[in-house]
């Protein structure tokens, strides 16, 4: 997730356009490299109007939902009811391991499963008073190692974290 330095990962109007070109291409290769991405409806409806998935054509996607009507725009993308369910479609698929792309409250309902095994956070140089965080309200706790830092420009870092279970 790329995210301010105060844990932001978008406005409250869902605008992400501080997220560099530099985050946003270590992203599409994570996410090709992966094969698929578990994205909430919300972070779908966004990227398909932005048009972000023109370039992460090949990548398989799974949007997690209770809302079923969801306009799907690829044969390569379904609807699982819950992060278990994404999984399990994804597994059966042959996938080992799962890119969760967000929203926050995607990524708070996967935290709080604990299904989460590694964290990737790229922190963006800026910082702003509201916005929408990494992760939504819930109840969970998670202990992080640090497993690596690496500078993505002058800038920007990716920290790397294995989640303790």
């Amino acid at each position: 997730m790329a995210m301010t330095v105060n844990g932001y990962i978008a406005k409250e109007n869902d605008e992400t356009g501080f997220v560099s070109d530099i985050e946003w291409n270590n992203f599409q290769k994570i996410a090709k490299d992966i094969g698929n991405m578990i994205v909430g409806s919300r972070t779908y409806k966004i990227m398909v109007e932005k048009e972000e998935f023109n370039k992460l054509c090949n990548v398989r996607v799974v949007i997690v939902s209770d809302n079923t009507d969801i306009k799907i725009i690829s044969n390569n993308h379904s609807i699982a009811t819950s992060p278990q369910d994404a999984l399990t479609t994804l597994e059966k698929e042959g996938y080992r391991s799962a890119l969760v792309a967000g929203g926050a409250t995607l990524n708070s309902s996967f935290m709080a499963k604990n299904l989460i095994n590694e964290i990737y956070l790229d922190v963006e140089p800026i910082a702003f008073g509201k916005g929408i965080k990494l992760f939504k309200d819930n109840d969970f706790e998670a202990k992080l190692k640090l497993l690596s830092t690496k500078k993505l420009s002058d800038d920007e870092i990716q920290l790397h974290y294995k989640v303790q279970k």
